[in-house]
């Protein structure tokens, strides 16, 4: 185990080639890692005014996080499950988005790399821009409908104004227009040949395609998580707001 002096020491293009994560690390406390391949890290943690223990501290809490298991979101409640989609949203464009937008706007291309980083450059902008129209659509459509179905559910809302919502929006349209938002990623992976690098490709083109890889990953784990847990819970929990909605009206 290396003693925390000598690991500030090593050259951060080191510490990067090692664990692709420390790219993001860096990043998280404003370090763009392209730009100090040959530097130690306390040398960069003094420019930025970082304690190198800070970043030590955040890699292993990084290397700590657990995702939820299917199981464990299934068994939850809808409300907890809509908390985390919501959390991820945040995580993809609080920091994943950034970070893969710095790279793509910061790293200096080899020549062999330009025409790709150009197009990546016209492209990812795009995408970006894209993807976070569809998080506000989902949050404020299908995130609040849930909501409103929970108030229906508990008696929050009178006869008249529950019926107008439930007949607004039905879950089941709102889920045949949802789509796995993976149109401008197909063009990044058609653009990137599935992500294949050579062995000897520079570590900032290494970094960038696995970074990647790693979020359209994550989109596609996302995208399930939605249509195969979300969907079917929220489908029943408007059945059953129906079901109660119904009930009261054969009462009066």
């Amino acid at each position: 185990m290396q003693t925390e002096q000598n690991f500030n020491k090593l050259l951060v293009g080191d510490l990067v080639s090692e664990n692709y994560v420390f790219a993001s690390v860096l990043h998280y406390f404003g370090i763009s890692f392209y730009q100090y391949p040959t530097h130690s890290l306390e040398q960069v943690c003094k420019k930025h005014r970082v304690r190198p223990n800070q970043l030590i501290s955040e890699l292993e809490s990084w290397a700590a996080r657990k995702e939820p298991t299917t199981e464990e979101l299934y068994l939850n409640p809808i409300e907890v499950l809509v908390a985390y989609l919501k959390k991820k949203h945040y995580y993809f464009v609080r920091q994943e988005l950034p970070f893969l937008s710095n790279l793509i706007s910061g790293i200096s291309p080899e020549k062999e790399f330009q025409g790709l980083m150009n197009d990546l450059r016209i492209m990812f902008p795009l995408f970006v821009e894209d993807f976070i129209h569809h998080i506000h659509e989902e949050e404020s459509r299908l995130f609040k409908r849930i909501e409103l179905l929970q108030d229906i559910e508990d008696g929050n809302f009178a006869l008249h104004d529950a019926l107008t919502i439930l007949k607004k929006d039905p879950i089941k349209s709102l889920a045949d227009e949802h789509e796995i938002h993976d149109d401008e990623m197909q063009g990044i992976r058609k653009l990137t040949s599935d992500y294949t690098l050579s062995e000897d490709a520079p570590l900032t083109m290494k970094v960038l395609y696995h970074e990647l890889q790693n979020f359209e990953q994550e989109l596609i784990i996302h995208a399930q998580i939605e249509d195969e847990l979300l969907f079917p819970k929220a489908i029943e929990l408007e059945k059953e707001a129906v079901r109660k909605i119904t009930n009261k009206i054969k009462i009066n």
